[in-house]
């Protein structure tokens, strides 16, 4: 019927686009796997990029402006960053002819649509499949140019990986696997992620990495590795074998960290939050005892710092380690009673038992948790675990009675 026809059609698709782009990536999400699962960001990407293509295509329909030379180099650049990402070149094609269809599909239900005519329908037909043709055409060649660029600077392409890993742009393990395949590297089974930040007066982070990784018996060409440096710090994400080794080296460096123990590839992102807020912060004599805080350090941080995303069943598992299995609750009992009261005498004669039996539970409660209850701080995240532990929530004394206040009192 001509373009006005069309131009009405558009306009009510536009009017309601965040239900069209809703709409597309539902369809889309349930048909190809590579988009299920993915994390906020990059579906904020996806979401942007289809409104995107979606307005423009029906500009080019509605308006007889076909697409311009700006538009086919933001396609290509797409299709590079698809390439670096590692995600499927068969995925991303099919996830764009679902996505025409499934436009196509709106256009013809709008509720005007039925002023529409036959040269309309070829007119829409035209423009799809030649959006479709350019999409593809780009996003293979971005794919084809940024693959080169990988594979001639290796080093940089395992910087971009880290990088990609820490701020959580993969999607799922299958997508972080074929990246790793195209740039021959093994990520380490049960990784272990290094966050280290010189202290005042020590060199550099980053001047130390190849010394760093000799003295925990690694290569020393941090192209083996997954290394980066961000601002002053630097990052490592490093085998679980040298964790024992970590904090001397670290030290010997005059260097203060965080290192967060094993975790899946796909949550290395949340791995590094944890870590560098810990070392944001962090107090000072947090670092008196060790210079390099763990897991349960960072956890007892979130929680003194109110983060939302903090768990008392995991700041009491990452403190407390093996004192929190149910064999241990005997010392975990004195442990809390002790941490109550104003001494150890004071804590036997409260659990009723012999001082030296309750300083035999504090001493192996010292060994199992690698925590000092003397150091302040390290008293301090005992407390807390102990507080919030399964067994003791609500009620810090062990045998029921009055808790830590009739201790404290007496």
């Amino acid at each position: 019927m001509g373009l006005e026809q069309r131009r009405t059609v558009v306009s009510n698709l536009r009017a309601r686009l965040p239900e069209v782009v809703d709409i597309v990536l539902d369809t889309i999400a349930e048909t190809v796997p590579a988009y299920q699962g993915l994390d906020a960001g990059r579906l904020r990407e996806i979401r942007d990029f289809i409104a995107w293509v979606t307005v423009r295509v029906l500009d080019v329909w509605s308006e007889d402006s076909p697409l311009t030379d700006r538009d086919r180099d933001r396609l290509r650049a797409i299709g590079a960053a698809h390439a670096e990402s590692g995600r499927s070149n068969a995925a991303i094609l099919r996830a764009y002819r679902i996505a025409a269809l499934t436009v196509t599909n709106l256009v013809w239900d709008d509720r005007d649509a039925t002023h529409l005519d036959r040269t309309d329908l070829r007119a829409h037909t035209d423009v799809v499949l030649t959006a479709i043709d350019e999409l593809s055409e780009a996003v293979l060649a971005g794919h084809s140019a940024a693959l080169d660029r990988l594979t001639s600077d290796r080093h940089r392409a395992l910087r971009n990986l880290f990088d990609d890993l820490l701020a959580g742009r993969h999607s799922s393990p299958a997508v972080l696997a074929g990246r790793c395949r195209e740039l021959g590297v093994a990520l380490p089974a049960d990784p272990v992620l290094l966050v280290t930040e010189p202290t005042i007066g020590a060199p550099p982070a980053q001047l130390g990495i190849v010394d760093l990784l000799r003295d925990l018996g690694l290569p020393a060409a941090p192209v083996e590795h997954l290394a980066t440096v961000r601002e002053h710090r630097v990052v490592l994400l490093l085998p679980t074998h040298v964790r024992p080794a970590l904090n001397a080296a670290v030290e010997a460096r005059r260097w203060r960290g965080c290192l967060i123990g094993e975790h899946a590839d796909t949550h290395t992102a949340l791995a590094y939050r944890l870590a560098t807020d810990a070392l944001d912060s962090a107090p000072a004599h947090a670092f008196r005892a060790r210079l390099v805080l763990d897991d349960g350090d960072a956890h007892a941080v979130q929680l003194l710092t109110t983060h939302p995303a903090t768990d008392p069943d995991t700041v009491a598992r990452t403190v407390l380690g093996p004192l929190a299995a149910p064999a241990q609750r005997h010392l975990l009992e004195g442990l809390a009673a002790y941490l109550a009261a104003t001494s150890a005498n004071a804590a036997a004669e409260h659990l009723h038992l012999h001082p030296q039996t309750l300083r035999y539970r504090l001493r192996r409660a010292v060994e199992l948790t690698g925590r000092d209850p003397r150091d302040p701080w390290q008293r301090l995240t005992l407390d807390i675990a102990c507080a919030v532990a399964a067994p003791f929530r609500g009620d810090p004394c062990p045998d029921g009675g009055q808790g830590s206040r009739s201790v404290r009192s007496k």
